[in-house]
């Protein structure tokens, strides 16, 4: 230990204190990602792939002047390529965020709890158009840490490239509570926007939010057309109970309905990304399950 302590001064004075409480920076948020999970891995995804790269690229500039300031005196320049190796380190992250390289968030499927097996929003047969635990069946939801196992719920036809939005079968179809709770949020003056467009206002455009009575935790149902939410805050709802239609409100290609299950209120909370998502499955009649793109979402049978 007596021996211990004067290395680590020795190694604080030979890097900077700066690049040392960079270092440890870096360090915790991974740690808390990858062990500690949970909340505290959410907030710290968030940070490495929104805030950190950013940090970063102002870590790179400023040390980089000093560093080829220096280069030019003769003098020695440890501490600020350093620093600028620790600056490209935290903005390594942007190529998650981009998809260059493809990551989804590190929560594992069979360790996260509570999930939730919900009945079908619809009354008709719906086709999943993003959903899963692999990136290769739900890219854009499994790369954050709230909509880790979201779905992007379609009718036919869709993908058509048109921006008409009664050119898309699912415009305009009512939506049904697929879960017994009590509505915590819902808002339904935002326009919906021509599709393809991605004129948005807001990220959920039109949405409701549920507390789950089965879990206590929360289920987002957005992107619902203006005027057509049926629900308030303080509402208790039953499975089957309207809520309203499908629009394309919010940062949406074109019409369809985004689901997903997570552990806090998203009730007026100012960062939606940073929360913890949960596993979320669909009962049909025979049995929950994750149904994954492509597949048919049919109806809850009957008893």
């Amino acid at each position: 230990m007596r021996e211990t302590v004067p290395m680590l001064a020795k190694i604080k004075k030979q890097i900077g204190i700066a690049n040392v409480l960079l270092l440890v920076a870096i360090a915790f948020l991974w740690i808390s990602l990858l062990w500690v999970q949970g909340l505290a891995g959410a907030f710290s995804w968030m940070l490495l792939k929104l805030a950190m790269p950013i940090a970063g690229f102002g870590v790179v500039v400023a040390y980089g002047i000093a560093l080829i300031i220096l280069a030019v005196k003769g003098k020695k320049r440890i501490r600020p390529a350093i620093s600028v190796l620790l600056g490209l380190a935290m903005m390594f992250p942007i190529l998650m965020t981009m998809n260059v390289i493809p990551f989804a968030y590190p929560a594992r499927l069979g360790d996260t709890s509570p999930s939730l097996t919900i009945a079908s929003p619809f009354k008709v047969d719906a086709v999943i158009g993003w959903g899963g635990d692999t990136l290769e069946e739900n890219l854009p939801h499994a790369m954050w840490a709230s909509e880790r196992w979201a779905y992007d719920i379609m009718m036919p036809p869709f993908d058509t490239g048109s921006t008409y939005l009664n050119d898309y079968g699912i415009w305009g179809k009512e939506v049904f509570s697929p879960v017994e709770g009590t509505v915590v949020e819902s808002y339904d003056g935002e326009d919906d926007i021509p599709p393809n467009t991605e004129e948005f206002i807001s990220a959920e455009g039109n949405h409701v939010y549920i507390r789950v009575k089965e879990t206590g935790t929360y289920l987002l149902l957005n992107h619902l057309k203006k005027d057509s939410v049926a629900v308030k805050a303080g509402d208790e709802i039953k499975v089957g109970d309207y809520i309203g239609k499908v629009g394309n409100s919010g940062s949406t290609s074109e019409p369809h309905l985004h689901i997903h299950h997570q552990r806090q209120n998203p009730a007026g909370a100012w960062f939606l990304v940073a929360a913890e998502g949960l596993p979320l499955y669909f009962d049909t009649g025979s049995g929950g399950g994750m149904p994954v793109k492509g597949e048919v979402l049919k109806p809850r049978s009957e008893p």
